[in-house]
C-alpha cells in the first residue's frame, strides 16, 4: 500500500494542489497530513484520497475538525495512531515532545511528522521517523510516499 505524507501546508493552495495531483500520479491510496494546514479550506484540498490528519501549531483545532468532518477525513487530533496496510502509524506535528514520547511509548512501526519543514528518513530503534518536509518556507518543498509493503520512502519535489 502507497501512502501520501504531506505536512506543513500554511495555506499553499496551488503549491499543495499540485502536490496532491503528484501523489495521486505516483498511486497513492491514503494520505496523512502532519499539521499546518492553517486554513480549514486546506482540508478537502488534500481529501482527494481518504485523508488522516493532526493539528499542528498554526491550526485552530476546532475549525479543522468541523472541516475534517465536512470532508469525509479522519482527525487525529494533536496526535494519533492508525493502521494502514497492516502497519501501525503514529501521527503527531512535532512541536509537542510530550506528544511524540507518548506515541512512540506505545511502540508504532511509523512515526511520521512536521514542524521543522525538513524533510528526515531515519530509522530509531525499530521506529521508522519520517518527516515529508514542507510546503512553505523552505528550500525544497516536498511531500514523501511511502511503500508500507517494504518501507520504501521517496520524497517528490513540488514545483514552485
Amino acid at each position: 500500500m502507497l501512502i501520501g505524507v504531506i505536512s506543513d501546508t500554511h495555506n499553499q493552495i496551488d503549491r499543495t494542489r499540485r502536490a496532491m495531483e503528484l501523489l495521486v500520479a505516483d498511486g497513492v491510496e491514503a494520505v496523512i497530513h502532519c499539521g499546518d494546514f492553517t486554513r480549514p479550506e486546506m482540508v478537502a484540498l488534500c481529501a482527494t484520497r481518504p485523508l488522516y490528519f493532526v493539528f499542528g501549531n498554526n491550526d485552530s483545532a476546532a475549525e479543522l475538525e468541523a472541516a475534517g468532518k465536512d470532508a469525509g477525513a479522519t482527525c487525529l487530533g494533536w496526535g494519533g495512531e492508525v493502521t494502514l496496510g497492516g502497519r501501525r502509524i503514529a501521527v503527531t506535528h512535532g512541536h509537542r515532545p510530550t506528544e511524540a514520547r507518548r506515541l512512540l511509548a506505545a511502540g508504532p512501526d511509523y512515526l511520521l511528522f512536521g514542524h521543522s519543514h525538513v524533510a528526515v528518513d531515519e530509522l530509531a530503534g525499530a521506529v521508522h521517523h519520517i518527516n515529508p518536509g514542507a510546503l512553505h518556507r523552505a528550500s525544497r518543498y516536498t511531500v514523501a510516499v511511502l511503500d508500507l509493503q517494504c518501507g520504501d520512502v521517496r520524497f517528490v519535489e513540488v514545483p514552485r
